[in-house]
């Protein structure tokens, strides 16, 4: 029996989950129904399969968002693989083929994405496995999940006729994304299944088709690979080369050209969770049908989706909404409308927002910072850095830093000189002197830091090392 490597895509925004997913923060990396994130999720959900360690796929900007996301459960990894750019769904699964297959391996790829969520994670286990003895026989899987209601949001996949001895069906064909009334007709006459963009096939099969009907990606896929290294945790591919590479999908590249595409339909309480709607759908909800989450009290108020982050939210007599408060932004949306964030998504980006980008808590390789208080000449913020990190050794140009230790000790390097700073001492850096601090302890460092200046903004920095550690 061939191996198993799962491929998660962890790539994408999640732009009408926001305020809360960010372009630096996207959906992927949310705790939306559990104590652990959709990519942490997506990876333990793989308990009780016998496969290899994952092989991750994520944008440059996220590296370390996954690498931690993954240390922090202790879950293990075969690759970090890194997209300098992102180029959708079949290059990225080509990376992958090309990277399982370096020691002559030939592994069944279970390709998966990181934002989705199922409910019946034994009933998806048992699918994958009854669906091995045809990827080992080449034929391309996709999973399509068995319709519940006429939704005009994805893409649909009709069947053919019966493969035998399994419970898949031959691709009939692949089509759009339908009308309300298409799509009423296609759950009323059946054989038609959400295309869920999870598949499976052996990486040989996968390159050979591809490189059969889209040889540009394949060629472009194959040539950044040539140039692979390892950086610490993750897999880095030729940047110049991966730019030529065309953008399209696993379905349009392949699925919809070759003629060994199968699908294997799907009844696990599958979700893409793509809108605020969809989440409110498949979460538990109060007898007045509310999703309720946070410090929030909900007076006569009905099919609510309402999650409070950082402060006490009150209603009255609403129905149908979603309010969604951060530490930074509240969106206020009517339940049908939710698909139309994108579009507060889209002026935000015109704005040069920053709410767009990240949340005011930034995750970095040492640990994180939260933005406190700032104004015309003063920025204070609140820095995490875990045990055995380091910042960066950087100067600063037009402001001057305050640092006080909450707790912790911090091993501060100012210019040439080291200093130990404990719990309620400070220490001042000067402007134009390079400077950095590292937790040489075994808890937590709090600092919080107070810049002044006549100019405050995160580009005025130049940096003589990077976070390494």
């Amino acid at each position: 029996m061939s191996n198993i490597l799962p491929v998660i895509m962890a790539g994408g925004t999640g732009s009408r989950l926001w305020p809360m997913s960010r372009t630096h923060y996207p959906k992927q990396f949310l705790n939306l129904s559990d104590s652990v994130s959709m990519l942490q999720s997506t990876i333990k959900r793989l308990d009780g399969l016998d496969c290899s360690p994952a092989s991750i796929i994520c944008n440059e900007e996220h590296r370390f968002l996954v690498a931690e996301q993954l240390r922090s459960c202790n879950l293990a990894y075969s690759s970090i693989i890194l997209e300098p750019f992102g180029r959708n769904t079949a290059p990225a699964v080509a990376l992958a083929a090309f990277d399982s297959m370096k020691n002559g391996d030939d592994p069944i790829l279970l390709v998966l994405a990181a934002d989705h969520m199922i409910k019946n994670e034994t009933s998806f286990r048992d699918n994958v496995k009854n669906s091995i003895k045809q990827a080992e026989e080449g034929f391309l899987v996709t999973f399509g999940i068995v319709p519940t209601k006429p939704e005009t949001g994805y893409g649909y996949i009709r069947r053919g006729k019966s493969i035998i001895d399994s419970n898949a069906f031959v691709v009939e064909g692949f089509v759009e994304k339908p009308d309300l009334h298409t799509a009423e007709k296609y759950l009323l006459q059946g054989g038609y299944y959400w295309n869920s963009g999870m598949f499976m096939f052996k990486a040989s099969r996968y390159l050979d088709e591809l490189k059969k009907f889209r040889n540009d990606i394949y060629d472009s896929v194959k040539k950044s690979y040539l140039s692979v290294r390892i950086d610490l945790d993750f897999t880095r591919i030729d940047e110049q080369e991966f730019s030529r590479c065309p953008d399209e999908s696993i379905d349009y590249a392949v699925m919809e050209n070759t003629s060994d595409a199968i699908v294997v339909p799907l009844d696990v309480g599958w979700s893409d969770v793509g809108a605020w709607s969809s989440l409110w759908e498949i979460s538990d909800k109060d007898d007045n049908e509310n999703v309720i989450r946070g410090d929030i009290i909900a007076d006569t108020s009905k099919r609510c989706f309402i999650h409070a982050e950082d402060r006490l939210i009150t209603t009255v007599g609403i129905e149908d909404l979603v309010i969604v408060d951060t530490k930074d932004a509240l969106l206020v949306a009517h339940r049908d409308k939710v698909q139309n964030v994108k579009n507060i998504v889209s002026i935000l980006k015109e704005n040069a927002r920053n709410e767009v980008l990240h949340h005011r808590e930034v995750y970095r390789p040492y640990g994180k910072h939260d933005h406190i208080a700032e104004g015309e000449r003063y920025h204070v913020k609140k820095v995490i850095v875990k045990p055995g990190k380091k910042t960066s050794m950087q100067l600063h140009y037009h402001r001057a830093e305050h640092w006080i230790v909450v707790s912790g000790t911090a091993k501060v390097y100012r210019g040439s000189d080291i200093h130990i700073i404990p719990e309620n001492e400070s220490i001042y850096i000067p402007i134009g002197i390079e400077h950095c601090f590292e937790n040489p302890g075994k808890i937590n460092l709090e600092i919080i830091e107070v810049r002044t200046g006549i100019y405050l903004s995160e580009d005025d920095i130049h940096r003589s090392s990077i976070d390494t550690k």
